[in-house]
């Protein structure tokens, strides 16, 4: 899919593969070694986006030895295709923090990503990485009178929490706004110009990156076992998965404490300076705002139309409607880069990090940072590497995967199995077209010979087709037009038209069928 721009008015064409991010093509790609043989570490890291990268710059910094193995290349995931906003503004947060479990959990965790931020500023700092850091405003505003009184209670909890917030009721942005919150000294940055430094810094610290070294089982002995698709073992004391959605069948029922979910981005040229600050709204659809400093002169980044993946029709109007809301603000010169992400989500908002049970100390979690991965992964880092290094951290309470079970945690829980089984079963009971045509950059899902099958025509008219059931837990795919891709409704794996994986937690692809 592409951005056309003809007589004045901008459409998509829907029969081109989305580009990359201007994150990934504004940085040089990556070309670590894979893993070939047999080795020994203190510590695997299995993924290599922000969570991994920034645990082994830290746990190498100790002098532990460390391995991070990629599946594909670093930092080309959710890493590669974030907002790249460094803020402890995650929404309404901390009054349902507060309500749910209290002030100091609450406090807690504003510490840790105000932390965050100054932790990120300091390595830049130090290390001297060029990666168009700026501290920055962040701003949560709402259009609409009902929600005055929920950013009210936010700023009452938000100033218990001891974070700087101010009401403001007008922004620098041509938006007519009913109230806004206002948090001092947030920051933006570009995401891989810091990583790929650190990436840099870990193996001149004697730390090893394998890329296209796929993790395909883990083994909870100690030291744990791992095993990559190349048939490599990896032996160490201590395992962390940064992998984003977990692909290990885990204790703890995490396939249905988690949930992942799709959101898009544009960037645009604009007439109109960008006034500085990031901003989002507290209603849905969301809406995101960031400046982007680029080789070519400042450009606007906007985020937003959230979705669970797999679900919806038409996705490529999400697309669309972000181009609207550009227009309406901006003179739009151009949409030079636009994108999709993935985010995975905890039932209760706040992320797993930690030990994935009590009874196996020696392997890590650090997942489910919502939209918020910037700092939560810089915290996971340090929580992980403390508890690693120390046996505790000051802010384990608070992220960790087996914590006690809220209210609203049983309720989602409840919710989110429910969605699961309506999805297994729904995409069971459905069945394929009987008659149906196609065109270039087209997909249906049909009945052949009694079976489902996913039928996408590309570009040049080649017919692709596979197997609609996912290999990971057995729900069926659906078809995604804004990404060309099979996206799966019930724990969000994504493959692209000829089966082949591009988002886990699935770690096989779907059937190719020659029908």
């Amino acid at each position: 899919m592409k951005i056309v721009h003809a007589q004045g008015k901008y459409s998509l064409d829907k029969q081109h593969e989305t580009p990359p991010s201007y994150w990934i093509d504004s940085t040089p790609k990556t070309n670590y070694p894979s893993l070939r043989e047999d080795i020994a570490v203190d510590v695997a890291i299995i993924g290599g986006g922000m969570a991994g990268i920034s645990s082994a710059y830290l746990l190498t910094q100790e002098g532990l030895k460390v391995a991070v193995l990629e599946a594909d290349h670093i930092l080309q995931g959710t890493t590669g295709h974030t907002t790249a906003k460094l803020s402890s503004q995650h929404g309404l947060i901390y009054d349902q923090i507060i309500r749910q479990r209290g002030e100091e959990i609450a406090r807690l965790y504003a510490e840790a990503n105000e932390f965050a931020i100054d932790f990120v500023a300091e390595v830049v700092q130090q290390e001297k990485i060029d990666c168009d850091f700026s501290r920055q405003s962040a701003y949560i505003y709402t259009q609409l009178e009902m929600n005055t009184e929920k950013l009210e209670k936010e700023l009452k909890a938000a100033r218990l929490c001891g974070i700087d917030a101010h009401y403001e009721t007008k922004l620098a942005l041509p938006l007519d706004i009913k109230g806004a919150l206002r948090f001092g000294q947030q920051a933006q940055f570009h995401p891989r110009k810091y990583l790929l430094a650190l990436a840099q810094r870990i193996t001149e610290k004697g730390g090893q990156i394998f890329e296209n070294s796929e993790v395909i089982d883990v083994r909870d002995n100690d030291p744990a076992t791992l095993m990559t698709h190349q048939g490599c073992k990896v032996t160490a004391k201590y395992v962390i998965m940064a992998s984003h959605f977990p692909f290990h069948i885990l204790p703890g029922l995490y396939v249905a404490r988690l949930y992942q979910e799709r959101e898009y981005a544009v960037v645009i040229k604009s007439s109109e300076a960008f006034p500085g600050g990031i901003y989002i709204n507290a209603e849905d659809p969301a809406r995101s705002l960031r400046g982007l400093p680029t080789s070519e002169g400042e450009r606007i980044l906007i985020v937003g139309e959230k979705h669970r993946t797999g679900h919806g029709g038409n996705l490529v109007d999400h697309y669309k409607n972000l181009m609207d809301f550009a227009q309406e603000l901006f003179t739009v010169e151009e949409f030079p880069y636009y994108w999709s992400t993935q985010d995975c989500s905890t039932l209760d908002d706040i992320p797993y990090i930690g030990q994935i049970s009590k009874d196996k100390s020696n392997i890590y979690m650090a997942t489910g940072f919502r939209k918020w991965g910037m700092t939560h992964s810089t915290v996971a880092a340090h929580v992980i590497r403390d508890l690693i290094v120390k046996g505790d951290s000051p802010w384990k309470a608070v992220y960790s995967p087996s914590r006690e079970i809220t209210l609203n945690s049983v309720t989602g829980f409840a919710a989110n199995s429910s969605v699961l089984v309506f999805d297994f079963i729904s995409g069971k009971l459905i069945r394929g077209k009987e008659v149906y045509a196609l065109s270039p950059g087209e997909a249906v899902i049909a009945n052949i010979e009694g079976r489902r099958v996913g039928i996408y025509m590309d570009s040049e008219s080649n017919i692709h087709k596979v197997d609609t059931t996912c290999p990971h837990l057995g729900c069926e795919v659906q078809w995604n037009d804004a990404e060309l891709s099979w996206d799966c409704p019930c724990h969000g794996s994504r493959y692209d038209v000829d089966g082949n994986p591009l988002e886990g937690p699935t770690l096989k692809p779907l059937e190719r069928i020659d029908l």
